[in-house]
């Protein structure tokens, strides 16, 4: 039989508080912002208070200040840690208004002037995202470390390859992909309590990444229009990582379908031939269980949300439940002596006037995640490979689209 703890006490086992559990936070008050976009208090439950590793400054440089001005986003100007020494946009005018944000006096008109630039250590990459790969690159070349707006890539499956032996060859380098769900509540506990064997294997999983748009409303601006010239499962990260970002595991082979408009006479193919709105793919996972992905663009609720079942437990934030974890006997033996052994779900302190802000308030983690990882010389939450586990299976579930759903395999990635 499965029992559900009531709230209390699982929150009391896990030693942590109702807002560090929750996915959704507080009420959000930007009423104009982007879905997604809405910023999240600082946690008054964090763990433990922050303590500085270093006193050294890594020296940034930050690239991209379009619509979402996401160069600015992940307060790395506001980190005890940085100093924010040179900004780049291609275009003059947001250029200006990124050294505005960031407090920075130094500016350059392009990312590739800007890596040549050897006062700078490291580089935020929030470009256009068909260009993250080849930035990345270029920035790793230059002997920078790198961190990048998701996904690690779009619709260049070379490009896969090509940013993987850059990586390999820079050894020395930290390369980070910035993506946000592996810093919402739910699933940064789900990662905790399965990397201490709560759960057992996984046997089903879900992600969903779901951005409603309205029939004949304008889509969000993007550099080229690149957000109009893609598919659906190009930009599945937010939904990938409620399994690759769990597990630290891999989507071995996937079987997708994809829906186009109802009314023929809107299914035009876009630049790359896609008529495609939304996708859902049934993928198996390298541990032998299921994971259901949707990317999807029609009304209903946003979502970048997740869910998992194992072999003893499982965990459920959304959709209404109290708590998230539900588990057996055997599943609320394995959490209760994982507590006993000192497990913690709730996420850390923030540095000083770093905010949680946006994506489930998961800027600043992100951005403290990838200067300590500088400062420690480690992996950061995100490494090459969970970047590229999480972005290549898209690209094969759009073309099991195509081919009306046919099983085809994923590539498998090492260092």
């Amino acid at each position: 039989m499965h029992d559900s703890w009531t709230r209390r006490s699982f929150l009391q086992a896990m030693g942590v508080g109702a807002a560090s559990l929750g996915l959704q936070g507080s009420a959000r008050s930007e009423e104009k912002a982007i879905p997604g976009f809405e910023t999240e208090p600082a946690d008054a439950n964090a763990l433990k208070d922050w303590k500085p590793f270093s006193d050294r400054k890594i020296r940034v440089g930050i690239v991209g200040y379009g619509v979402c001005q996401f160069g600015a986003a992940f307060s790395f100007q506001d980190h005890p840690n940085v100093k924010v020494v040179a900004v780049s946009d291609l275009i003059p005018e947001r250029c200006a208004a990124l050294a505005r944000a960031c407090r920075c006096e130094k500016t350059y008109p392009s990312l590739e002037e800007l890596v040549k630039d050897k006062a700078v250590e490291a580089v935020f990459v929030a470009t256009d995202a068909p260009s993250h790969a080849t930035h990345c690159i270029e920035a790793l070349n230059h002997g920078k470390h790198v961190c990048t707006a998701v996904p690690a890539f779009r619709g260049n499956i070379e490009d896969a390859e090509r940013l993987l032996e850059c990586v390999r060859k820079n050894a020395g380098l930290v390369y980070a992909m910035f993506e946000t769900s592996v810093f919402h509540a739910d699933l940064y506990a789900m990662e905790r309590l399965y990397a201490a064997d709560v759960f057992g294997r996984i046997v089903y999983s879900e992600g969903e990444y779901c951005h409603p748009h309205t029939l004949g409303a304008p889509s969000i601006g993007s550099y080229k229009n690149w957000r109009e010239n893609g598919a659906p499962m190009w930009y599945p990260t937010h939904a990938t990582a409620y399994y690759v970002g769990i597990t630290h595991g891999s989507l071995v082979e996937v079987s997708c379908q994809g829906t186009a408009p109802f009314d023929e006479s809107r299914r035009k193919p876009n630049a790359v031939g896609n008529i495609f709105n939304s996708e859902v793919g049934l993928f198996r996972t390298r541990e032998g269980g299921l994971c259901r992905i949707i990317i999807c663009g029609s009304q209903g609720e946003y979502l970048e949300a997740g869910r998992l079942r194992g072999e003893y437990a499982g965990y459920d934030w959304h959709n209404g439940r109290s708590d998230g974890f539900v588990g057996d006997s055997e599943g609320r033996r394995r959490l209760k002596s994982a507590t006993e052994k000192g497990l913690q779900t709730g996420k850390p302190a923030l540095p000083p006037g770093v905010p949680p802000g946006g994506h489930g308030g998961s800027h600043g983690y992100l951005a403290d995640d990838f200067i300590d990882a500088i400062l420690r010389r480690r992996k950061p939450a995100v490494d090459v490979i969970d970047a590229l586990n999480m972005t290549v299976p898209g690209y094969y579930a759009h073309l099991s689209a195509t081919k009306d759903g046919e099983t085809l395999k994923i590539p498998q990635y090492r260092l």
